[in-house]
């Protein structure tokens, strides 16, 4: 094993690799699919849709949390304290130039300002930024501010306030600005950077805690809170009339900003895959491991690549460009019959990451035998 990678952890880069092939099926969706509804009402979806939207609720946490982790395995690796907080604090600002710019653009393909989403490369970025100075206290410090921000977030679920800040730290909500622009921040940061932080001290924990017993017990954890209704997410769940709506309303907890029984119910399972990811070898693991050891370049290009084939496609269908498909959620100006079935949804998710491998393993290949520093901010 080669010296730089001597403290690699392969299950760390096989589950973000999974986070990340996955999430590309969220975004396929958005972009392909002909249900112009929210995949999780469970008063219009269906349990196809139910699930496809679902097994992507996993990725953003995974992304985030195994970010914290990564942070800390660079110590591990030979970066100093103040090297690795100089690196969180540079890198973090250039993800959030990058979703302000290379990341709108992927997905509004437009220049107008006057709207702009942010999303998770946002909360990533400010997460790093505010997670630097913490790397100087003792990692298990770290993480046990992280866990708190997670835990204690949701005690502030019934304030609302109209101020910027409120709604970039804990409400997902619109910001007016000036000259008619207006600012939606689709992914505020408490919840993120504390996932982070844990994420951080949870690096001690990676070789030597029993990760199923640990994963399990988050998931068991969930349950009991949520059957009780009695804290960690802001809307309580309902008997409904069946038995799949009632598991899906069971299920369907809050992401802007994630609850906490939403992140137990997320990264409880996640935390738990890690320990059989280390057996995972053959050539599947090699494909997975890659989109997890790129996933910033992986981002970026499945976003213009998606997007750029939804307008290519729909220009061929209807004989001309589609406006609607240059805004925000493009779905509420393209017509009302545009989009493909759920099955044809999934053959164009694998069609897209299919596609998006051969750039990303090269991709792999440059950073593995180039050591430039600018390659570790892609």
């Amino acid at each position: 094993m080669a010296t730089g990678d001597k403290v690699r952890v392969e299950s760390i880069d096989l589950l973000r690799g999974l986070a990340m092939i996955v999430m590309a099926l969220d975004h396929v969706r958005d972009f392909f699919s002909n249900a112009h509804f929210e995949a999780t009402d469970i008063t219009k979806t269906t349990p196809a849709y139910y699930f496809t939207r679902f097994i992507t609720h996993f990725c953003a946490p995974i992304f985030v949390f195994l970010a914290g982790t990564s942070a800390f395995l660079q110590l591990e690796r030979g970066k100093t304290k103040p090297e690795l907080a100089r690196f969180l604090l540079t890198r973090g600002l250039w993800l959030v130039f990058l979703e302000l710019t290379f990341v709108r653009f992927g997905w509004t393909l437009n220049v107008d300002y006057h709207f702009v989403g942010v999303q998770v490369i946002w909360a990533l970025g400010w997460s790093m930024v505010l997670v630097a100075p913490l790397v100087y206290l003792p990692s298990r410090v770290t993480g046990a501010i992280g866990i708190a921000m997670v835990v204690l977030h949701n005690l502030t679920d019934k304030v609302h306030s109209n101020m910027w800040l409120w709604s970039v730290l804990h409400e997902s909500s619109m910001i007016a600005l000036p000259d008619h622009r207006r600012l939606f921040v689709v992914y505020p940061l408490v919840p993120w950077v504390g996932v982070m932080a844990a994420g951080f001290g949870f690096g001690e924990l990676v070789r030597r805690a029993r990760l199923v017993r640990l994963g399990a017990a988050m998931f068991v954890a969930f349950v009991a809170l949520r059957a009780a209704n009695i804290y960690g997410d802001p809307h309580p769940w309902r008997p409904q009339a069946t038995f799949g709506s009632t598991l899906g309303d069971f299920l369907n907890c809050e992401k802007y900003p994630p609850s906490l029984l939403f992140l137990l119910m997320t990264l409880g399972p996640a935390i738990a895959l890690l320990a059989p990811l280390e057996r995972f070898r053959g050539r599947v693991a090699n494909v997975v491991r890659t989109f997890g050891r790129v996933p910033l370049f992986y981002y970026l290009l499945h976003l213009l690549f998606a997007h750029g084939l939804a307008v290519l496609l729909a220009t061929l269908r209807y004989g001309r460009v589609q406006r609607g498909m240059f805004t925000l959620p493009f779905v509420w100006s393209v017509p009302s019959d545009y989009g493909y079935s759920l099955p044809i949804v999934y053959v164009l998710w694998v069609f897209v990451v299919a596609a998006l491998y051969p750039l990303c393993r090269w991709f792999e290949g440059v950073k593995r035998t180039h050591k430039s520093a600018w390659l570790s901010y892609l």
